[in-house]
């Protein structure tokens, strides 16, 4: 799959699977803005890219704050050109039990997690309707279609991600925007690591009896970001080794 003279935006891409995922689309020919608010970690990926042959601009960006985006975009089209590729990864994923979740809890996860794809999608889908041709890609996750204990806010966000991104694929689909999604189900990243989850104890009660790669998230965003997915959208692409089946 080959993306050249295209500009990609990913969002939470200062480790795991945002890493992953910009690592891979300019592997595939992309120019790729790394955004996250850890912006050490943000140039970390985008000096990975750039040392591998690639182009990356590193900005430190809270995805859910509509003047830091507008910023983000304008420094992006102004060093690499218009956005045509856009990665909603950035979310929070915090295990609690529901009466532990506060209002305030609820909110910050909603303004990362939902608000946040949404006014990324509102700063960059009017390049994508100027070129005539664009992708997005919300990763989601495999919480909203099975559920997840103590994950009750978790999974009501991303279950929004889902549906944000069937309603934007039927009002852009005759304007050659395809949006689609991508659900990771038990992914070896920090995140999971970091986590209440006891990856080793896991591992054998899931089909494949071992987590996934954030490799294998990227491939899926890539082949769903290129050419030849251009009949695909409004699609959920679940990578998850079997743990839940659409």
């Amino acid at each position: 799959m080959s993306l050249p003279a295209k500009v990609a935006v990913v969002t939470g891409a200062a480790r795991g699977l945002g890493r992953a995922i910009a690592v891979k689309l300019a592997a595939d020919g992309a120019a790729v803005s790394v955004w996250d608010l850890n912006g050490d970690g943000a140039e970390e990926t985008a000096a990975k890219i750039r040392a591998a042959g690639g182009r990356a601009i590193a900005i430190a960006c809270n995805s859910a704050k509509a003047d830091q985006i507008a910023a983000a975009v304008e420094r992006t089209r102004a060093e690499l050109g218009p956005v045509t590729i856009l990665v909603n990864n950035a979310a929070l994923s915090p295990f609690l039990h529901f009466e532990d979740i506060t209002e305030d809890i609820w909110d910050d996860l909603m303004a990362i997690n939902m608000k946040g794809p949404f006014l990324c999608c509102k700063a960059m889908i009017p390049d994508m309707v100027a070129a005539g041709w664009g992708r997005i890609i919300n990763i989601s996750s495999s919480s909203a279609q099975s559920g997840s204990s103590f994950h009750a806010h978790y999974a009501a966000s991303k279950g929004g991600v889902i549906g944000l991104t069937k309603g934007l694929a039927m009002e852009y689909a005759n304007r050659g925007i395809t949006v689609n999604n991508v659900p990771p189900g038990f992914v070896n990243t920090e995140g999971l690591q970091e986590s209440p989850v006891d990856v080793e104890a896991f591992s054998p009660m899931t089909p494949m009896k071992r987590p996934g790669r954030p490799e294998n998230i990227a491939a899926a965003v890539a082949f769903l970001a290129s050419d030849d997915a251009d009949y695909i959208t409004g699609h959920t692409l679940s990578v998850n080794g079997g743990r839940y089946l659409n």
